[in-house]
C-alpha cells in the first residue's frame, strides 16, 4: 500500500515541501517557496512558478495546498498518512524521530538557543501544518539525532565540564538524515547488511560535513556544537584556531557576533574567492585564478584529512561515499580527495570518476569508492512511517 508523507521543511524565510511515498522514495510533487515576508516571494510547485507576496508561514504553506489543487495531485484525492518536519537540532533529548505533541514543542522550543536561526523556523512550519491538517499525525525528524549514537570521548569537548552541564556545550553534529539515508543506501550497493559495514560519508553541498558510520551507526562526524567546525564550505570556514575571537578582539576591536558573523557568512569558499558556488571556484581555476586554485587544494585537503582521520576511527573501511551537489558532481573534488590514498586500499578509476558512475573505484580496490545521491525527503518519509508504525 503506498504511504505517502508530506514533508515540510521551514527555514526562516523559505518553505520546501515535498509529496513523497515512503516505500520507493517517489516525489509526487515538490515545490518551494522563497523570500517569505518579502515585498515578492517566489514559488515553484512541480515546475510551475508564482511570483506574488507570501506574508508568512502559514501563508505559505496555503499557498503550497493551493497549489497541489491547481498543479496536483490534489492532497484530497491522496491518503496522506503523516506530515514529516525537519528539525535541525534535538540536543542530546532526542536520538530518533518522535511524535509531534505539546511536549515536544516545548522541549524544541527549549533547544532554540543551540539553533536559533533554524529551531523557530521549525517550529513555525510545525505550528502552521498542524493547524491545516489537524486530523494527520505529525512527526519530527531531527538532524542532530543519528549522531546521538556517538561515545562520549567522541562528542565531549575538553573545556570545563560545566560547560556541557550548564550550556549543552558538546558536539552534535548535522546533516543527520542525508548520513542516515546514504551510509544505509551504501550498504545496499555494496549488497551487505548496514550492520556489516563501516563508511565514510562525504557530505558536499554549499555546508559540508563527514561521518563515520560502524554498523550503521554515526561514531563521528566533523560539525561539532554548530554547523561551522569541520570542513571548508560554501561561507563557513570549517576548522579554525577558536583563539582567533580572542585575537580579533584585542587587535582589530571586533565582537564575538561580528568574528562569528564572518567565520559563517563571509569565509569558505566565498571568503577566499569570493564566491561561493564550488563550479564558480572550478571555472575561475581552469582559467588560472591563483586564489581559486589555493581555495580548490585547501577543501580538497581537508576533505584528505578527515578521511584519513576517520579511517583511524573505524580501524576498517569499506566504502568512502561523496554525495551532495559536490560530492555528486565534481570528479575533481572526488579525485583531489582521495588521490595518495592507495596506501590505504583506496584506487580510483578515472574513467568512472568522469562519468560519475556510482562506483568511482576500480573493481580491485579493497575500499570502494561510492557516489549516491542524497534523499533527505525519502529518510523523513521513512522515519516517519516507521514512527507511526511503532506506535
Amino acid at each position: 500500500m503506498t504511504q505517502h508523507v508530506l514533508v515540510i521543511n521551514a527555514g526562516s524565510s523559505s518553505l520546501k515541501y515535498s509529496l513523497v511515498d515512503a516505500a520507493t522514495g517517489e516525489a509526487a510533487a515538490t515545490g518551494l517557496v522563497e523570500r517569505i515576508g518579502e515585498e515578492q516571494s517566489h514559488h515553484v510547485h512541480n515546475g510551475h512558478e508564482d511570483d506574488q507576496p507570501v506574508a508568512d508561514h502559514e501563508a505559505a504553506l496555503e499557498a503550497a495546498v493551493q497549489a497541489f489543487e491547481k498543479h496536483g495531485p490534489a492532497l484530497s484525492e491522496v491518503e496522506i498518512v503523516a506530515v514529516g518536519h525537519r528539525v535541525v537540532h534535538g540536543g542530546d533529548r532526542f536520538a530518533a524521530p518522535a511524535l509531534v505533541d505539546d511536549d515536544l514543542i516545548a522541549a524544541v522550543t527549549d533547544l532554540v538557543p543551540l539553533a536559533p536561526l533554524h529551531n523557530p523556523a521549525n517550529l513555525e512550519g510545525i505550528e502552521v501544518a498542524r493547524r491545516l491538517f489537524p486530523d494527520l499525525p505529525h512527526v519530527a525528524v531531527f538532524d542532530t539525532a543519528f549522531h546521538q549514537t556517538l561515545p562520549p570521548y567522541a562528542y565531549t569537548y575538553a573545556v570545563p565540564s560545566s560547560w556541557l552541564d550548564d550550556y549543552g556545550i558538546r558536539r552534535y553534529g548535522f546533516h543527520g538524515t542525508s548520513h542516515a539515508f546514504v551510509s544505509g543506501q551504501a550498504a545496499k550497493v555494496l549488497g551487505r547488511d548496514p550492520g556489516d559495514v563501516n563508511v565514510i560519508v562525504l557530505h558536499l553541498g554549499n555546508g559540508c560535513s563527514a561521518a563515520a558510520v560502524r554498523g550503521g551507526k554515526s561514531v563521528d562526524t566533523s560539525m561539532g556544537f554548530t554547523p561551522l567546525e569541520g570542513l571548508v564550505m560554501g561561507t563557513r570556514s570549517g576548522d579554525v584556531d577558536p583563539a582567533i575571537h580572542g585575537h580579533l578582539a584585542r587587535v582589530a576591536g571586533r565582537t564575538a557576533e561580528e568574528t562569528d558573523r564572518s567565520l559563517n557568512s563571509e569565509s569558505g569558499l566565498k571568503g577566499l574567492t569570493g564566491v561561493n558556488d564550488f563550479r564558480e571556484v572550478l571555472r575561475l581555476r581552469e582559467n588560472g585564478d591563483e586564489r581559486a586554485a589555493l581555495a580548490f587544494d585547501l577543501y580538497c585537503y581537508r576533505l584528505k584529512k578527515y578521511i584519513g582521520a576517520y579511517y583511524a576511527v573505524l580501524g576498517t573501511v569499506d566504502a568512502i561515499v561523496f554525495t551532495a551537489g559536490v560530492g555528486q558532481h565534481s570528479a575533481e573534488a572526488r579525485a583531489a580527495a582521495v588521490t595518495g590514498l592507495e596506501g590505504l586500499g583506496i584506487h580510483l578509476d578515472p574513467a568512472r570518476n568522469a562519468s560519475h558512475d556510482q562506483v568511482v573505484s576500480t573493481d580491485e580496490s579493497p575500499v570502494k569508492v561510492l557516489v549516491i545521491p542524497t534523499n533527505e525527503e525519502w529518510e523523513i518519509a521513512r522515519q516517519s512511517v516507521a514512527v507511526l508504525a511503532a506506535r
